[in-house]
């Protein structure tokens, strides 16, 4: 009988305890704040250069030399491939051979003309003979020169499609050509973003980019976007903006990928911690404790999103109550007592960087 008075007095003992404790449970709570801040926003991108072309044969025969090699910084006008120009050159000295006696020729009838010994026709039927075998003197030193194939500008040699001794036909793909002086870095917008970004933007003022390249290191300069395209894609609702960025140092490479990341103002925004806020069929909602110290919830529009943290757009003013912990833990219209966080040490806790 001792031992049961014993273990029912420890049992009331430690339920008292125990309803004590909950009784005594404080939930923290705080206010949103207004502050200046920045947001920014990641793109995923695609890294072109500024000038990226396809070198093809002008004229077929066989390669007879490669000058160049793969991934070479050439110069605009550097000789990259000789195509064996036997054949153009056996037309050239043909040419060279007609226009040279049809120049004989007219000379002749041009002075028997002056003469009065032949008729004017036939001086201008030797001129046109002679005019005809200029031209075509003309196209074998264009034939002469497709076999002699050079960099159109400063860039950087792709891999060889193409080796020393094969037979090329004309057209045929020989290499790529990328000029990465400048690169142009293009990125998808959502057509709401668009709309925010053409609103905001000043006359005559280009947005400043920056770009996070593969291994998660920004690249040391920004950009700026030049080029907006003219037409929304129907099927995402997204149009393409085009950055460009200086390469001096030839890092960027065309066909690499990123993230662009746009920084914009946000003046005067409402911020509450992210982990304050809860989701109901997509809609966000908060806990606001009101005068009675009871539990509301109350839907919020969000108008940006950072890091932890959200900026209102409407739903709740800077004096409001927000729970920020024990969210699972309450009811609606339950009656909690609370612990009240200074709005500011709450934001920069979660390392907001702020103006």
């Amino acid at each position: 009988m001792l031992a049961g008075a014993c273990a029912l007095l420890l049992q009331t003992s430690c339920k008292s305890e125990h309803q004590e404790h909950v009784e005594e449970t404080k939930f923290l709570v705080s206010s949103p704040i207004r502050m200046d801040t920045t947001v920014t926003k990641d793109y995923v991108c695609q890294i072109h250069s500024i000038q990226h072309i396809e070198l093809r044969a002008l004229e077929k025969g066989y390669l007879q030399h490669i000058y160049v090699d793969e991934g070479q910084f050439v110069k605009q006008g550097q000789p990259m491939f000789q195509i064996l120009p036997l054949l153009y050159k056996a037309e050239l000295q043909k040419a060279e051979a007609e226009a040279e006696f049809a120049k004989i020729e007219y000379d002749n009838t041009k002075a028997l003309a002056d003469s009065d010994v032949v008729a004017p026709n036939e001086l201008a039927m030797a001129k046109a003979k002679y005019a005809k075998a200029n031209a075509e003197l003309e196209l074998a030193k264009v034939h002469m020169g497709f076999t002699t194939i050079k960099a159109p500008f400063d860039g950087i040699m792709d891999r060889f499609h193409v080796r020393l001794g094969s037979l090329i036909d004309e057209g045929e793909f020989l290499t790529e050509l990328s000029d990465n002086s400048q690169m142009w870095v293009y990125f998808n917008v959502p057509e709401a973003e668009y709309l925010d970004y053409m609103n905001q933007i000043k006359k005559d003022s280009l947005m400043q980019v920056d770009l996070r390249m593969a291994n998660g290191k920004l690249f040391a300069h920004s950009g700026v976007v030049e080029t907006i395209e003219a037409d929304f894609n129907n099927e995402t609702g997204n149009i393409s903006f085009r950055a460009t960025f200086p390469n001096p140092k030839g890092l960027l490479r065309h066909g690499e990928t990123g993230n662009i990341i746009v920084t914009r103002p946000l003046e005067d925004a409402l911020l509450i911690p992210q982990k304050a806020t809860f989701e109901v069929l997509e809609q966000k909602y908060v806990f606001v404790i009101d005068d009675e110290n009871k539990v509301r919830s109350r839907a919020i529009e969000i108008d940006a999103e950072m890091p932890h943290i959200y900026a209102v757009k409407s739903g709740l003013e800077e004096g409001d109550k927000i729970l920020l912990e024990g969210l699972r833990m309450v009811h609606e219209k339950e009656e909690i007592k609370t612990e009240f966080q200074d709005p500011a040490k709450v934001i920069h806790s979660l390392e907001l960087y702020a103006e």
